[in-house]
Parts: structure tokens; sequence; C-alpha cells
């Protein structure tokens, strides 16, 4: 009986298939030559140095996390890139190689407009859907769960987004609110009445559109997926490998919403409590799951709700960080390396935040205070940050590389820092871009 891999164990494995990356097949990528293979396996090591702040990198990584700005300054829409996936991935490769970062993070940001369509997608609004061509997708919040649903979701909470969620926010999976109650099926007699809603049109018509939006996903898929594996073979590689959410934030995201997650903290705080604590390993389950699936061991972790200002110290204290926290050692147990973005200012969180294990997580910082961050949170985590959004528009390149000296002479001698964009952007002075990647290498150097 093979001895269970540990989580360091877990994560060296998705580690050293990073560093010899292979294709769908499962054959070796080709390098399209001996620099690119050599420059692809010191930018992996160099990120993964700092990640894991063992030992100082030759000099700080640098990256460019983008939201947007990869079309949006090639002279594409938004809408041309989510519908016009070959012109996506062009945009999103010249990108890449007109920067040459150490780490790129694909081009999925803005996917595949049509599956919306045909799944009706009413959690946002996209280009040509309620939102100008040239503009992102936007949230439309409201209340997706009712406040009288939570034992529902707490006693089942795959059942309650199958049969409820889902319906309310693809229009075309109606059906699933009809669909058997699965637990049941456990005898053969009267096993036959389960299956009766499958033979209803619109259970049938639900799994048609499931059918076409798969077939539309995977055609997306296939094409952005081929430029993450076109750049890897010129050197660019990608860790990240998957996303999963806060337990809190998947509440007030897109569950309860905004308005309903602050009313539910005073008016229902135990049933809020109770909710996230079932969510908690099904995110875990979440994000490790996907760093299996593609052999990457980052897991991106969008932090929506818990910055300063939006809920007190002591509500973040028990009802945002104790179940985020799970999450985040759930992931490190499963040999992932959480990604937690830090968006707006965390100021008053860092002392409680710091309470991790050190060297196993990587962190995006926004607004906050880089040098306290450091003192606290940087302690145990490596920093991805700071350069401002602000900055990288209205700014000039030189205030770009005064920005970025300041960050490496303040926060980065000493290793735990990765050069990069503090917030998701769209659009960008490219000359203020390029700065942040070519001050880092030039002034960022270790040895």
């Amino acid at each position: 009986m093979n001895k269970p891999l540990s989580p360091d164990e877990k994560q060296e494995a998705l580690w050293q298939g990073v560093l010899s990356p292979k294709d769908p097949q499962g054959n070796p990528l080709p390098f399209q030559s001996p620099q690119a293979e050599q420059a692809y396996k010191e930018r992996v090591l160099r990120f993964k140095q700092a990640i894991q702040m063992k030992e100082l990198p030759d000099r700080v990584p640098v990256t460019i996390f983008p939201s947007m700005y990869p079309w949006t300054s090639s002279g594409m829409t938004v809408q041309e890139a989510m519908y016009d996936y070959d012109r996506c991935a062009a945009a999103f490769k010249k990108f890449v190689l007109d920067l040459e970062p150490d780490m790129q993070w694909g081009a999925a940001a803005p996917g595949p407009g049509k599956f919306f369509e045909i799944l009706d997608y009413k959690l946002y609004s996209w280009p040509g859907h309620g939102v100008a061509p040239e503009h992102s997708y936007q949230c439309n919040e409201g209340e997706y769960m009712q406040a009288d649903e939570y034992d529902a979701l707490i006693q089942d909470p795959s059942g309650f987004f199958i049969n409820v969620y889902l319906p309310r926010v693809f229009g075309a999976l109606g059906g699933f609110q009809m669909l058997p109650f699965f637990p049941g099926i456990l005898e053969m007699y009267g096993v036959a009445f389960n299956f009766i809603p499958f033979a209803l049109p619109p259970v049938q018509n639900t799994f048609q559109a499931l059918f076409e939006a798969g077939a539309e996903a995977l055609k997306w898929a296939g094409v952005i997926g081929s430029v993450d594996a076109e750049l890897a073979t010129m050197g660019f590689p990608t860790v990240l490998g998957g996303f999963t959410k806060a337990p809190f934030d998947v509440i007030g995201d897109t569950l309860r919403g905004t308005r309903g997650v602050m009313l539910d903290i005073y008016r229902r705080p135990d049933k809020l409590l109770k909710a996230m604590e079932a969510l908690t390993p099904l995110m875990i389950k979440m994000g490790v799951g996907a760093a299996q699936a593609t052999g990457k061991p980052v897991i991106f972790v969008p932090l929506h709700k818990g910055a300063d200002g939006f809920l007190s110290d002591e509500q973040f204290k028990k009802f945002y960080w104790p179940t985020l926290k799970e999450v985040i050692l759930g992931l490190i147990e499963g040999g992932c390396v959480p990604l937690p973005a830090a968006e707006g200012y965390w100021n008053t969180r860092l002392q409680v935040i710091q309470d991790i294990p050190r060297g196993k997580t990587l962190w995006m910082i926004d607004q906050s205070d880089m040098i306290e961050v450091k003192k606290t949170l940087g302690r145990n985590a490596c920093l991805l940050g700071n350069v401002p959004s602000s900055l990288l528009e209205l700014g000039t390149p030189q205030e770009v590389t005064d920005y970025v000296k300041n960050l490496i002479d303040t926060v980065g001698r000493d290793g735990g820092l990765i050069i990069c964009n503090g917030a998701f952007f769209d659009r960008a002075r490219p000359e203020n871009v390029k700065a942040v990647v070519e001050t880092a290498k030039q002034y960022g150097v270790y040895r």
C-alpha cells in the first residue's frame, strides 16, 4: 500500500509538472528552442522560490495580471474578444510576447460570449447584452437565494445549487427545478418513477441547452488552451490552476447579494455561519480539484467583501476570516498555493490574516500599505503587487519606474515579493505597463 503524499509532496509534484509541461495527450511539450526551455524553467523556478520564501531567486519576479487590457490595448473591443476566439487568443499572445513577463495568467478573462447567450445568463450583463461593446461585463446584484432558504442550502448545498440557484441565474436551466431527489434513488422498487422528469419537455430542453453550451465551451477552451501551450513552448509559463472563493463571498456575492448578506449578519447570524461552514469543504474541493485537473498549483481566491470598511473588525473576525482560513489551509493540505486577492484596503486586517503557514501562500495586494503588509502578512506570505491601476493609466513611465523601485527597496530586498499590478485593469498606457516589467528586471537583481 502506497504511503499518502504529504502536502509538501503534493505541491512539489504539481511544480514538477509545471516544469515539465505536456500536451493534451500527455506527451512532453516540445520547446521551440533550448533557449526557450531554459527561460521557461528559470521563470517557473523564480516564481516558486519567491512564493516558498526558502531562498532568494536571482531577481524579483515580475508579472502583469490584467483584466481586459490585452484586448483593449490591441484595438479590440471587449465584445470582439468574447465572440472571436481566434482574435482573442492572438491578442493575448502578442501581449505576452511584447512584455515578456516571468508568468502569464491565460487568455480566459473575456469568456465565451456565445456560451452565455445559450444559457441565458442573468447574473451578469456583458457587451451586446446590456453593456456597451468596449466595456467589461458587470454583475447584476440580486437575492438569488431568499432569506428563508438557508436551511435548504445548509442541508444540501449541491442540491440547492442544482434545483434552485442555477435555474434562477441561467434562464435555460429552468428544467433543473423538476429533477428528482437523487439521494432517494436507492432500491429497485419504484426506481423508475425518479426518471419520469427526464421525459418532460422542460427538462429535455434544459439538457439540450447544456449540450450546446458544453460544445461552445469546449470550442472556446480549445482555442484559449492552445495559446497557453504555444506560449509555454516559447518560454512563458502559467501556474494558474483554477479558482475558489471565500465562503462569505459565495453567499454575499451571488446568493444573497450585498444587501442580503449584510442584513443576515444582524437578522440571522447563526444561519449565515452554518451556511458558510457547509460551503467550506466544497470550496476546498473546488480549488484542489481544479489544481489536480490542470496540473498547476496556484488557486486564485478573489476576496470581495473582506476589505476595510465593509465589515467591522469584529465582524471580519467572526464572519469572514474563520472559514476563509479553513479554505486556505485546506488548499495547502491539498498541495495548492492559494492566491487570495486582497482587493481594496486591508490595513486593519493585517494582524489577523498573518496567521498562516510560512511560504505556502501568495497574496495579491491592492491598496494596502505595503510597508505594513510586509511587517505582518509578509512575514509568512509572498506578496504580489501593488502597482496602482490609476498610475498605469494616468502616470508617466518615470513615475511607474520610481514606484516599482520603491517597492523593491522597501518590501522586496529580502525576497517574498513579486512585482505586479495591484488590481485588475482594462486600460493603461502601454509604455507604463512595459515600465513595470523592465524596471523589475533591471533593478530587482538579488545577485
